[in-house]
């Protein structure tokens, strides 16, 4: 555990040394922002509720996390640092999941800004801080997710643009498979199996304020499940 922190420490001091993770959290913050206040305009509404806040971070993650994972292996194998970096004293695993947990800590510093949205507000209206903290969590979850499918897509690319395209589009599908179901009349058992494949669906209860377990099983899974591939790749060396 103490390698994997080590490497989480490295990989999220590396990210700062370029000026993507600035980029990412300025243009979280503001896209976020400028929805609320001015699209949604909150303000006017007389509605003490962030649900509206949150409903754009899934799509908002769609673009940015793959921003953070693209370099993740792919550079790696780019400047040639991928072979070195598999002959130090650290298994596969501890190598995915450090850098995974570095892009995690990023995205919970890009989270900390946001807590002043409701701080701000706060006077405006009574909120609860129950819904609040089901939506931060929920956030975190499916950033989790995300971030563990960027890699992903990163081990299989051969450079970053790829990295980031494949992680785009896997992220734009698992993100918005429900969709499906108003497109094509589907069996109730298959439109059901559907909706369980889409970060949508789970996160709506999440932006509601409410925690569902089975969400939350559901991106731990997702999460788990990429980043045991991940691992199985760089096992097998399959990315050379």
């Amino acid at each position: 555990m103490k390698a994997t922190l080590i490497l989480a420490r490295k990989e999220f001091i590396a990210m700062f040394r370029t000026p993507v993770a600035y980029l990412v959290i300025a243009l979280f913050l503001a896209v976020a922002s400028v929805w609320f206040f001015v699209v949604h305009q909150f303000l006017g509404r007389n509605i003490a509720s962030l649900r509206a806040y949150f409903a754009m971070v899934p799509l908002l993650f769609v673009v940015l996390l793959p921003a953070l994972t693209m370099r993740s292996w792919a550079e790696e194998r780019t400047s040639g640092t991928a072979e070195l970096l598999l002959t130090l004293p650290f298994s596969e695993l501890q190598l995915v999941v450090g850098k995974f947990l570095g892009g995690l800590a990023l995205v919970l510093v890009m989270l900390v800004p946001t807590l002043l949205v409701p701080l701000s507000v706060a006077p405006l209206g009574r909120f609860d801080p129950g819904p609040i903290i089901g939506q931060y969590l929920g956030t975190i979850l499916l950033a989790a997710a995300g971030l563990a499918v960027g890699q992903c897509a990163s081990v299989l690319s051969r450079n970053q643009i790829s990295a980031f395209l494949s992680a785009a589009a896997m992220l734009l599908v698992l993100t918005v498979f429900h969709v499906v179901n108003a497109v094509v009349s589907l069996p109730p058992g298959v439109a059901a199996a559907v909706n369980q494949i889409s970060f949508l669906y789970h996160f709506s209860g999440f932006e509601r304020g409410v925690i569902d377990t089975r969400a939350v099983t559901y991106f731990l899974i997702v999460a788990a499940a990429a980043l045991g591939w991940t691992t199985h790749v760089l096992t097998m060396r399959r990315w050379r």
